[in-house]
């Protein structure tokens, strides 16, 4: 069985001394931040074994960040950073899960943004009840990983991601 993982990334400057949203880089809560998730990932295995993140400086730092704090806990990950996943809506991360079956990861964890990523949340958590949509009604928090407790299971394939959402949501997008 294949485990999804979307990790949000962490807490950032307001804005960026360039001017562009993509090179804001994390505040000091953003690397603590980043450095906790990272930490709690280690410590509730498995950890993934590929990550795909946003070209974004916050989201490539959050990851940087995470890793070291649990490079010394399992192998480390295949990771590419991914222009599409920069402002990425719910159609194209459900794109990307499912060109992952390329590679075939176990592990897959994406690390990126909103709105995109706390939608996406929304609807996987959709297709396994109350509770997990609950959690996440109002917002996906920066450094956040919906699925901190239990990782998205997924079918044999990245293509059986979301079931019947995934056709609804790609013939809307």
């Amino acid at each position: 069985m294949r485990r999804l993982m979307l990790l949000r990334h962490a807490k950032t400057e307001h804005d960026a001394p360039s001017g562009r949203d993509q090179d804001r880089r994390l505040d000091e809560r953003g690397r603590r931040e980043a450095a906790e998730i990272g930490s709690w990932i280690g410590r509730h295995p498995p950890l993934p074994d590929s990550v795909l993140v946003s070209p974004a400086v916050r989201a490539h730092q959050t990851w940087e960040i995470a890793w070291q704090a649990m490079k010394d806990l399992g192998p480390e990950p295949q990771v590419e950073l991914l222009p599409e996943l920069y402002g990425a809506g719910p159609a194209q991360l459900l794109q990307t899960i499912r060109s992952a079956s390329a590679a075939d990861p176990q592990r897959l964890m994406l690390v990126g943004h909103n709105p995109g990523m706390h939608e996406m949340a929304l609807a996987l958590a959709g297709s396994s009840g109350g509770a997990g949509r609950k959690a996440l009604a109002d917002n996906l928090p920066t450094s956040a990983s919906p699925y901190s407790t239990s990782p998205l299971t997924i079918g044999r394939t990245w293509h059986s991601v979301a079931g019947s959402w995934c056709s609804s949501s790609a013939r809307s997008s």
